[in-house]
């Protein structure tokens, strides 16, 4: 064994990032660590600039543009994986994370008109109206469309929808349009709340020894530019009190859990599926809190009575959710022999047993405390709560099959905490699948589904191979045990 030894560097959060070792023949310099990951991020800005380039004319399109921004991405999530750091990184990181959204953030909203739909409903609540009572083409509003025409001409199913974002969303869209009545005022909220998922993310991994320049899987994900900075989904704030949630069951602190938990099933509706894996066995401060913030906000608008649930029933019968027509797996049961006659409620009583499943998986490590080691793609040594917790989340996403891309971005944090191939696979897939010919609903859609699973599948099998081989010991820097208190 050669005598020459390397002294992992250390991160500027405190955490020492590994003690002597023998350096492995891959190991670069830190400041060539550096230099790749400028040079990368020189190209994800650019690429950035690109996309909205094709927003007026078409150049490389935008299949090509995401699937560059893949490359780059996976390449610069490996070195810094795999690779020593210095106090230089992480300025990196957040430099070029910071850019490629400043590039996104001034652009008209191309890929998605939701957003005009959110500052319609903060100006008509400034009106004293709530946002739940009319349609915003019902002639009652007429008065607010002369000034804000602009806005109001690109709202989509305004003449037949209700809005179907819940409280904090409506209180949220307030507080903004309070400060600024403009899309890029909206946007500019959303790329903010990316700032605290940021944060949460990275005292999450401080907590659990990791380095904080893994946070580089959320800070540089293209999916999370085009989404969040390029078309402003709200996704970004329940993304964040999501992240903010975890931190807190990190901490053991029930109270702020659930409070949240609460926001984000208030922004979105869909974190509550995480509810089993946050919960604490005997602790019942958390749900309590949870029951009474999503009470409290629905209260605060319950002057509308049912309307309070906007368009939610619509919405469900207009994606084919009642039906089964939208669900990638129930349509390919279907076409598989001797499942022809697979039925929607068999398939809702299928996606049930999967969900029971995982709860009762949460049940069994709700009386674990504490929180151990991560290691890179690697399914073992992690927080007790985080891998039912992630399961729940990409559980959801896997069997109700989303149509847009925003709707998985809060996947991406949990994938930052938990690396694993078969998240990274989903989400680099999907986003590249739907920017390409393949996008249209129909036959298109199936086989770009068909792909998109299959390809999940084959990393899951290199997963358990990884796990088996160990790769991840030998490829991927380990974190170190810390000695900071949850």
């Amino acid at each position: 064994m050669s005598a020459t030894t390397d002294r992992m560097t250390r991160s500027n959060d405190g955490v020492a990032a590994g003690a002597l070792r023998e350096r492995r023949w891959f190991d670069a310099r830190p400041w060539q660590t550096n230099a790749a990951l400028l040079s990368i991020g020189v190209g994800l800005v650019l690429l950035t600039r690109q996309l909205i380039s094709e927003y007026d004319h078409f150049t490389i399109g935008f299949s090509g543009v995401s699937g560059w921004s893949c490359i780059l991405y996976l390449g610069a999530a490996l070195i810094v994986m795999s690779q020593p750091v210095d106090r230089f990184t992480f300025p990196i990181i957040l430099l070029v994370a910071v850019a490629c959204r400043l590039v996104a953030l001034p652009a008209v909203p191309f890929l998605s008109s939701d957003i005009y739909r959110y500052v319609w409903d903060g100006i008509v609540q400034h009106a004293h109206i709530s946002p739940y009572r009319y349609v915003p083409g019902d002639a009652v509003l007429a008065f607010l469309r002369e000034p804000h025409q602009s806005i109001f001409d690109k709202i989509n199913r305004r003449d037949y929808a209700h809005t179907i974002y819940p409280p904090a969303a409506q209180a949220l869209f307030y507080l903004i349009t309070w400060i600024s009545q403009t899309v890029t005022g909206m946007k500019t909220a959303m790329v903010l709340f990316e700032g605290v998922t940021m944060y949460a993310v990275v005292a999450f991994l401080h907590s659990l020894g990791v380095r904080r320049e893994q946070s580089l899987l959320y800070a540089w994900c293209p999916v999370l530019v085009w989404e969040i900075a390029g078309s402003g989904h709200l996704d970004s704030a329940a993304m964040a009190f999501t992240a903010l949630a975890l931190l807190a069951r990190l901490r053991r602190r029930p109270v702020l859990t659930g409070i949240f938990l609460g926001i984000a099933i208030l922004l979105k509706l869909y974190p509550l599926v995480l509810l089993p894996a946050l919960y604490r066995r005997g602790d019942y401060k958390m749900p309590a809190t949870v029951a009474g913030v999503v009470a409290l906000g629905y209260a605060a608008y319950s002057s509308v009575g049912l309307l309070v649930f906007g368009f939610l029933g619509g919405y469900v019968k207009e994606e084919g959710m009642a039906t089964g027509a939208r669900y990638f797996l129930l349509e390919l049961a279907q076409v598989m022999p001797g499942l022809h006659n697979f039925t929607t409620a068999a398939y809702f009583v299928f996606c049930a047993m999967v969900f029971a499943g995982i709860i009762w998986w949460c049940w069994r490590r709700a009386g674990i405390g504490g929180a151990d080691r991560i290691r890179p793609f690697s399914a073992s040594g992690v927080a007790s709560f985080l891998p039912p917790a992630f399961a729940l989340a990409a559980a959801l996403m896997f069997l109700f099959s989303p149509h847009y891309a925003w709707y998985i971005v809060w996947l991406i944090p949990f994938f930052t905490l938990m690396p694993n191939l078969p998240i990274l696979a989903y989400v680099l897939g999907f986003f590249y699948l739907y920017t390409t010919a393949l996008a249209e609903p129909g036959p298109k859609m199936f086989l770009a589904n068909k792909i998109l699973y299959a390809s999940v599948l084959a990393a899951f099998i290199i997963q358990i191979a990884f796990e088996r081989l160990q790769v991840s010991r030998y490829l991927f820097v380990q974190p170190v045990v810390s000695s900071d208190p949850l």
